[in-house]
């Protein structure tokens, strides 16, 4: 698994510095983790009716059964998979995100944002929905170590579930 413009979009300097290689490694082993159970559950809900609510789809059933290290992980992977691939068909995977960027207190990390942040620019404006989940994410961050505003490009910020709110 490699980043949307490879590895050098991850490691070059920019708007945000670079990763360190076993950092990076790191988040495609816990991708990989998670990337067989969510490429079925993508597939077996692309066959089924979208009008389910969330709880109800095999989305859904997989961000229920994860911890909050597997649900970051889950929602790298298909952040990841809808910006490399992104085009009409990535419906399901932008819901999954949607649905995870409303979900408080993951316990994002800032090197995990910064990856997602630039596998977005890497992927372009015409993957509309590119910064759903990094802004979420970033969101969750203590206030010192989130990324400066003028590095986001206009986006919409998902609202965040209080706890106890039904998924």
């Amino acid at each position: 698994m490699t980043s949307v413009a490879g590895w050098a979009a991850a490691s070059t300097p920019g708007a945000f510095p670079p990763l360190p290689r076993a950092v990076a490694q790191s988040f495609y082993r816990r991708m990989r983790a998670v990337a067989p159970a969510a490429v079925g559950a993508i597939e077996r809900d692309r066959a089924g009716d979208p009008e389910h609510s969330f709880a109800d789809t095999a989305c859904g059933r997989l961000a229920g059964s994860l911890d909050d290290a597997g649900l970051r992980a889950l929602g790298m992977w298909t952040h990841h998979r809808c910006m490399r691939f992104y085009d009409d068909d990535t419906r399901v995977g932008r819901r999954l995100i949607r649905e995870i960027a409303g979900r408080p207190g993951l316990g994002w990390t800032v090197d995990e944002v910064r990856w997602m942040l630039r596998e977005s620019v890497s992927a372009g404006p015409a993957a509309a929905d590119r910064f759903t989940l990094p802004r979420a994410a970033a969101a969750q961050l203590p206030p010192a170590d989130r990324p400066a505003l003028g590095q986001w490009p206009d986006a919409e910020v998902p609202r965040q579930r209080r706890p106890g709110q039904s998924h």
